[in-house]
């Protein structure tokens, strides 16, 4: 087999997340532009650790549009296969932050530049030519990205590539959660490593202790590496007969938790990419958890996610500090 280009490609939204940044002198509240997209913000995380990456998706051809492909060039994740469409804006996000932390999204997508990747605009070869392929369910809400999504997703299954899949459930978006659940269902039925959140495994499998919903998962389909982020209670990975929980590296200075997830999901491909995903220990999987976890707190800190995704040394000194 010839030898890859890509460590990782990924396919999905990439949009403007508008951060609230304070407020004006006449007391009304400013938000801040920031380039986001959970697939992208994997990407970066992926590139700061120094891994070949290539985005596929589209934007507008408008100033948000130029915005993203400027933002995601300048961290050096591969822009060819990102296409700018001439009639349809760029999706953009509102994020509301809650004093914990945590945030609200609302989002202006009817329809938004993401939901129109054609079938026919797969690059084929990009795909072919990577290691691991990545993807959301945000480009699965609609039936044209939705097809281009599944095309996708057959061409890195026939390159024998890992494929890997986050549900990122955003239920603003969805006509209908029964719809929304079987997509992540379909996602389930084709992903070697999935990353999901508490809330998330919850709500698809209606039962409330996690490994109770990873039985349940795995009671329908084979994925050999399950990753559960629980927030202020760390993460998990289930691996074979494995099940080890790290707790998290909670943050005085937490600002947002937005991109903590992708961050978490890049540090965990990153070990992937580096060890493979075969005969992995439980100190494998410790090591993986406790710097993926180092990672997502740090991004915490920090607005935005995509341009700010912490290096190495960061990580490694979050971890030294515990």
């Amino acid at each position: 087999m010839n030898e890859k280009i890509y460590d990782v490609t990924a396919l999905g939204e990439l949009l403007i997340d508008f951060t609230e940044n304070g407020t004006s002198a006449q007391g009304n509240p400013l938000f801040e532009a920031n380039p986001g997209g959970a697939p992208c913000n994997v990407l970066a995380m992926l590139t700061k650790l120094g891994h070949k990456t290539a985005f596929i998706g589209k934007v507008g051809d408008d100033f948000f549009g130029k915005q993203l492909r400027e933002a995601i060039t300048e961290v050096g994740i591969d822009s060819t296969g990102l296409l700018s469409d001439p009639e349809i804006h760029t999706t953009l996000a509102m994020v509301h932050t809650y004093p914990d932390g945590d945030r609200d999204f609302s989002f202006y997508r009817n329809p938004g530049a993401d939901m129109m990747l054609k079938e026919d605009e797969i690059p084929t070869e990009l795909i072919k030519n990577s290691k691991i392929f990545h993807f959301g369910t945000l480009s699965m809400t609609h039936d044209g990205v939705r097809a281009a999504t599944k095309k996708a997703i057959s061409i890195a299954e026939e390159a024998n590539a890992l494929i890997s899949f986050d549900p990122n459930l955003r239920p603003p978006l969805w006509k209908s959660l029964d719809d929304a659940k079987e997509q992540v269902l379909y996602g389930l039925g084709h992903c070697h490593i999935l990353k999901i959140s508490d809330n998330e495994i919850q709500w698809l499998t209606e039962k409330e202790d996690y490994t109770d919903g990873v039985n349940w998962i795995r009671e329908r389909y084979n994925i050999p590496l399950i990753l559960v982020s629980m927030g202020k209670e760390g993460s998990r990975a289930y691996y074979e007969d494995k099940i080890v929980e790290i707790k998290p590296f909670l943050q005085k200075n937490t600002i947002e938790t937005t991109g903590a997830g992708d961050t978490f999901c890049g540090c965990v491909l990153h070990y992937i990419c580096e060890h493979g995903l075969d005969n992995l220990t439980e100190a494998d999987l410790t090591s993986m958890l406790t710097f993926a976890n180092a990672a997502a707190a740090r991004i915490t800190t920090r607005k935005g996610a995509l341009r700010v995704m912490p290096d190495r040394a960061e990580i490694e000194k979050e971890i030294v500090s515990r």
